[in-house]
């Protein structure tokens, strides 16, 4: 049996900055403990001042090396940062952490940031399904600004978007980036363009390739629109990472003066009650798996007896029943 925690107290030096508690929180999360709705309730009054800035883009262009200098720049400003590094791998095996834990070891002993590596246990989308819950963790704790860095996994990667109040969106010169983005579908979700390893050769044409791109994405919206400002950058340097701070701002004040960080987090809500509410009902409906009702719906449906469209409404009129 699971070793029950106090919960408060968790919650408690958490807010104090304490990374073993947080740490704790933060696994109570993954594990899906049934004290969850415990840490929930405890957190729910401290939440919603952290801003939250996912990065995003292909393998190779340089997330991992950016995190860490974008962490550099907001301990610079005082700010508490926490960091969610959402990785393919267990999160215990001593694997990667934002590509290489050594990117990240002039950070490890600062108490203003904390930094946790979250498997997606094969959740599509670039992100742990556990994720909106540990963002809550580190909001909650007093984190000023908490940086998501996906995994990198291409054109399932877009759902980061969902939780950031700013996507950055990374790229390289060489890499074929301009062409990839588009097929990808992450030219709709970055809120600022960031041409990484500005030093190579072709920095100038990703530029202009990524110019021309925005050009024909948006031509036909409507109402109050927020262009992607493109900023270049070489981050294993720390070169140009005040000016992408600055475009967070920029975009975050544009956001609050149009309300859309206030549709923004709403949104990110109802996605986080949807995954809980449809999570129950899986749950639900592996008891009825168990059971002998969809087998007998399947017998029929393959005997030509019922459609599955009918099938599935009675398989939800059993889940009503037994609910």
């Amino acid at each position: 049996m699971a070793r029950t925690v106090d919960v408060a107290d968790l919650v408690a030096r958490a807010r104090q900055g304490q990374p073993r508690a947080l740490a704790r929180l933060i696994s109570l999360v993954e594990d899906a403990s049934p004290q969850l709705r415990e840490v929930a309730e405890a957190l729910a009054p401290h939440t919603g001042r952290a801003r939250v800035i996912g990065l995003t883009g292909s393998p190779g262009v340089g997330k991992s090396t950016s995190t860490s200098a974008l962490v550099s720049a907001y301990r610079r400003q005082g700010k508490r940062v926490g960091v969610l590094a959402v990785d393919p791998s267990s999160p215990f095996s001593g694997g990667a952490l934002l590509g290489d834990r050594v990117r990240m070891q002039e950070h490890a002993t600062d108490p203003g940031v904390f930094i946790r590596s979250m498997a997606t246990r094969g959740h599509l989308g670039g992100l742990s399904w556990a994720t909106p819950q540990a963002l809550r963790v580190l909001d909650a704790a007093g984190c000023d600004v908490v940086l998501v860095e996906t995994v990198g996994v291409g054109q399932s990667e877009v759902e980061v978007v969902s939780l950031a109040d700013t996507t950055l969106v990374l790229l390289a010169p060489g890499m074929g980036d301009g062409i990839q983005a588009a097929k990808a579908g992450i030219l709709e979700v970055a809120d600022v363009f960031v041409v990484n390893k500005a030093d190579r050769d072709g920095a100038d044409q990703t530029v202009r390739d990524l110019k021309y791109m925005i050009s024909l994405g948006r031509r036909e919206r409507e109402g109050a629109i927020w262009r992607p400002p493109i900023v270049k950058t070489v981050a294993a340097r720390a070169e140009g990472l005040d000016e992408v701070v600055a475009a967070i701002d920029e975009h975050h004040d544009w956001m609050v003066a149009h309300g859309e960080l206030e549709l923004r987090r709403r949104r990110r809500a109802e996605a986080e009650i949807e995954a809980i509410a449809v999570e129950r009902l899986r749950a639900e409906l592996g008891d009825v798996l168990g059971g002998a009702a969809l087998e007998g719906l399947a017998k029929r449906v393959v005997a030509g007896e019922l459609d599955p469209y009918r099938a599935a409404d009675e398989l939800i009129a059993t889940l009503r029943v037994q609910s």
